[in-house]
């Protein structure tokens, strides 16, 4: 068995586990009409015995470094306090300096990072101009690193042409790869997880590795020291191009990476609680205009061939709304005239999750979404006395949580990603305008505070004024599928209330809450990128 592999009694343990949590969502008290749902989630129990025994192998091939490790644990002091396990606050030494924040893993941080070997390169007198790619396999220093009570996300990239034996590939940018191991898993209803093919030359080192296409990702999947893991890189199950990058030529980077990750920190911490669903406490008064349609209840044909929408009553969390003002409006932006209800500035809400589009959605019927909903702001009422002046152009976007900024100088989308002992979510944001973006420094790394305006609506979808002026917004939780698309629309519902402080009235058909088929391969008449919402180099 890999170091840090699993035992049958722990497979059959956690198989039990999962099955106890599936039914508690089951057997829960049926929901009255209009009633939201908080999500389940399970706690993973850290094997940190295995991961030092992990870090003590790899170090010990490096003898001139072994020797000033202490892998014996200090029994004097408490058992969460770091210096209980000498071995990792010396590795944390080493790697906080290029991974800050490591030591907030609760998890063993896994990483392409050879930190024995780069001990023995400084011992030894090597120049410090040196580059940091030496020691990870030829990958690019990180591109982004978080890590905090339920586990750790990161990126790295890889140039075209880096890495001795890489074969040649067509797609002329660098190849970017994220790993996220985590502590928190969500109880989703997913009758496509949990599948995927073996790896052969990685089944030695990893011998529950899932490799499996998902949501516009290769992805590869593992559990190590009770944790789960998934590496994935985005790609398109296609013919290669320079600017596209198929699934194919993803391969062969991403099982470099897997081949080089080494145990680069982590800190042990006390156990995390699974947490259950329950309902969601709403504002007792009513609202006296606010109005909705159910979950799932998109406009009649503009599904993914002409399917249904995802009936989904969970708020996948409790957040900001993310307009700064009411009122708004849930609504489409592209099937808008097929609408038979009000324009696209009135209530009542509608459901816009599985409208067709080009982008894989696993939760919406034959595996294709819009991944999200579009909002858009009121329109500004005429100039008059004693009303604020209004600025089509200046609506603000804010925060919906305290959050580190996931985004790159050239992203369209801005990700905000909420890690904590709850918690592992995140909420992408679209059609805000890159420079201006920019120039207010939401970047990697940027940390965020609950109603901070991080942005103003916009039009911009590849370019300015390439879509109507409205903000995108979506949610992803993780599973042991990796970071996988939920409807957001409850979640919405429920933020809009708190920002109202008023009940919203549900209003149209009851949509019954069942999980839908979903299709497994990339259909040839869905491959190219929908304009409507923009996928050139970006996600949605």
């Amino acid at each position: 068995m890999a170091p840090g592999g699993e035992t049958v009694v722990g497979k059959g343990f956690r198989f039990v586990s999962q099955v106890l949590a599936l039914l508690s969502l089951l057997t829960a008290s049926p929901l009255a009409a209009d009633e939201f749902r908080s999500p389940s989630l399970t706690a993973l129990r850290v094997d940190w015995r295995a991961a030092l025994d992990q870090l003590r192998t790899e170090i010990g091939s490096r003898p001139r470094v072994a020797e000033d490790f202490t892998f014996v644990p200090r029994r004097s002091v408490p058992r969460y306090d770091p210096r209980a396990t000498p071995a990792l606050v010396q590795l944390n030494a080493v790697s906080s300096r290029f991974f800050t924040g490591i030591t907030r893993s609760p998890v063993p941080v896994l990483l392409p990072f050879d930190a024995a070997a780069y001990l023995e390169a400084q011992r030894s007198g090597a120049p410090a101009i040196l580059a940091l790619s030496r020691y990870q396999a030829d990958f690019n220093p990180v591109d982004m690193f978080d890590a905090g009570p339920a586990g750790y996300s990161a990126t790295f990239s890889l140039e075209p042409g880096a890495g001795d034996g890489m074969p040649a590939r067509v797609f002329a940018r660098p190849v970017e790869v994220q790993i996220t191991g985590s502590a928190l898993v969500y109880d989703i209803a997913d009758p496509s997880g949990g599948k995927g093919e073996q790896v052969k030359p990685l089944a030695a080192l990893y011998p529950d590795l899932r490799k499996f296409i998902r949501e516009g990702y290769v992805r590869y999947a593992f559990t190590r020291f009770g944790v789960a893991y998934v590496v994935s890189i985005q790609c398109l199950d296609s013919v290669a191009k320079p600017r596209r990058l198929a699934c194919k030529e993803a391969y062969p980077v991403a099982e470099r990476f897997l081949k080089a990750l080494r145990v680069a920190g982590g800190q042990r911490m006390r156990p995390l609680a699974d947490i259950a669903s329950n309902i969601l406490d709403r504002p007792a008064e009513r609202s006296a205009d606010f109005s909705y349609r159910p979950s799932g209840d998109i406009i009649p044909n503009t599904g993914y061939r002409k399917q249904g929408g995802h009936p989904d009553v969970m708020a996948y969390a409790q957040i900001r709304f993310p307009l700064e003002k009411a009122p708004a409006f849930v609504r489409s932006q592209s099937y808008g005239k097929r609408d038979k209800s009000e324009g696209p500035t009135a209530y009542p809400w509608r459901d816009n999750f599985c409208e067709s589009r080009s982008f894989e959605v696993w939760q919406c019927g034959g595996g294709y979404g819009h991944q999200g909903e579009d909002i858009r702001a009121a329109d500004c009422p005429p100039p008059g006395e004693g009303r604020e002046p209004c600025d089509p152009k200046q609506r603000a976007v804010v925060a919906v949580r305290d959050a580190i900024v996931i985004r790159g100088a050239k992203d369209q989308a801005a990700t905000l990603h909420v890690n904590s002992r709850t918690e592992h979510i995140r909420f992408r944001y679209m059609h805000m305008n890159p420079q201006a973006m920019n120039a207010d420094g939401v970047l990697n790394g940027r940390l965020v505070t609950e109603g901070e305006k991080i942005g103003v609506i916009s039009n911009y979808l590849d370019h300015p004024a390439g879509t109507s002026m409205h903000l995108h917004f979506d949610v992803q939780v993780f599973t042991r599928d990796g970071w996988i698309w939920v409807s957001p629309y409850v979640t919405l519902v429920s933020a809009y209330e708190r920002l109202i402080h008023a009940r919203g009235r549900e209003v149209g058909p009851e949509m019954a809450v069942t999980a839908q088929p979903v299709a497994h391969a990339l259909p040839d008449d869905v491959i190219k990128p929908d304009l409507r919402e923009g996928a050139s180099g970006e996600e949605n």
